[in-house]
């Protein structure tokens, strides 16, 4: 396996990695590494393939304790409005979940040094003043750890839930940047915020306590002209599906063209966004061994389940993925022995990508055997150092 070439060995003239701020450890990693949390039942595979994995806190507490040991950078889950059992089928997929962002807010003191996601829907009915709040209370309580993944929603049936019109797509994310922008005046000014904007207002909004690192982290979501625009002004990691599927030689053939995009818009507005991509990672010794599990992962899949996720609105995302893909799940699938899997992630970061978001089918054990096995190819490959960054844009 080949060194990445944009890679450098150590922390740079401002100490040891220990000794980064939060939001300067995530901008100077050289490729991060982050756990999709499964915190919804059936985890990403629908398949009734027996495993460990369960939503319950205790078990997602568990994982991330696990992952910050294996010097993982991030973790978050999904966000999501469903009705009663889920996307149906025999398993009821995903018709249980925790919130993230209370989840998110539960798992601040059981961690000391991972930084923690908040999932968090801005549409259906939250003011940015009171995420505002939230989240400087978060960030405070974690020491600059936090951040927010902001989405906007995609599924038609989730604006029923909560009352509301589905708003067309480009026009959300025109109602997401005033959103943002409210945040980060009341995150980054010392004085009261007296603002009318075209979706919200606010008299005399005073945040404290003040974030640690000037505003959180801000993650997004997203694949189409309007989200990495948003992102390009906004985001410091933006969240990708694969343009060509979850097939690795698809995926890479299709990459480079998203993330080229994403990182000259960003650029152009003087600012750096990561983009980072989920890999559903099945990892054994042997390439027969994983092919063998992903067959019986496979066999034991519920279709009809399957087939009610792919009704996705208006999303531009998961276009060219397949019921098969989708049974198995993630944004792109790397199959096969630690070497392969290593090899695949390495393809990744050539088209492209920043960093990537890992799940797994059994979340326990496959955690561990990617951290013993493959975590330390991505060392020897110099995806796991940490490269100097200018100083205006030494964020994440």
């Amino acid at each position: 396996m080949s060194r990445d070439p944009q890679s450098q060995a150590s922390a740079g003239p401002a100490g040891t990695a220990d000794e980064l701020a939060p939001r300067e450890r995530l901008a100077r990693r050289s490729f991060l590494v982050g756990l999709f949390l499964p915190v919804q039942s059936s985890g990403w595979s629908f398949s009734s393939l027996p495993r460990s994995t369960t939503w319950r806190f205790d078990y997602i507490r568990k994982l991330v304790q696990r992952a910050e040991t294996l010097d993982f950078d991030l973790v978050f889950g999904l966000a999501q409005w469903l009705k009663k059992d889920g996307y149906g089928g025999d398993l009821a997929y995903r018709g249980t979940s925790l919130d993230p962002f209370i989840t998110t807010a539960a798992l601040a003191s059981a961690t000391q040094r991972i930084a923690l996601i908040s999932t968090v829907h801005t549409l259906y009915g939250l003011h940015p003043v009171q995420l505002a709040k939230y989240g400087a209370t978060l960030d405070h309580i974690t020491g600059g750890r936090w951040g927010a993944n902001l989405i906007t929603g995609h599924r038609t049936s989730e604006w029923g839930i909560f009352g509301k019109q589905e708003i067309e797509h480009d026009l959300r994310y025109d109602m997401l940047g005033e959103f943002t922008e409210f945040l980060e005046a009341l995150w980054l000014r010392d004085e009261n915020l007296n603002r009318a904007g075209r979706f919200w207002s606010a008299a005399d909004a005073y945040i404290t306590p003040r974030p640690v690192d000037g505003r959180p982290i801000l993650v997004t979501a997203g694949t189409s002209p309007a989200s990495i625009a948003y992102a390009a002004r906004h985001a410091d990691l933006m969240f990708i599906t694969s343009p060509g599927g979850a097939e690795i030689d698809a995926a890479v053939a299709a990459l480079p063209a998203l993330t080229g995009a994403i990182h000259a818009q960003a650029a152009a507005q003087g600012r750096r966004v990561r983009p980072i991509i989920n890999p559903l990672i099945i990892c054994q010794d042997t390439e027969r061994e994983a092919r063998a599990a992903y067959d019986a992962i496979l066999a034991h899949g519920d279709v009809e389940a399957a087939q009610r996720s792919l009704a996705r609105g208006d999303t531009k995302s998961w276009a060219k993925h397949t019921l098969e893909q989708r049974i198995v799940g993630g944004n792109v699938q790397l199959i096969g022995s630690p070497e392969q899997v290593a090899e695949g992630i390495l393809r990744l970061r050539q088209a492209g990508c920043d960093g990537i978001q890992v799940s797994f089918f059994d979340f326990e054990p496959d955690l561990d055997h990617f951290g013993r096995r493959v975590l330390p190819l991505l060392a020897q490959a110099g995806l796991r150092t940490f490269a100097d960054v200018p100083a205006d844009q030494a964020v994440a």
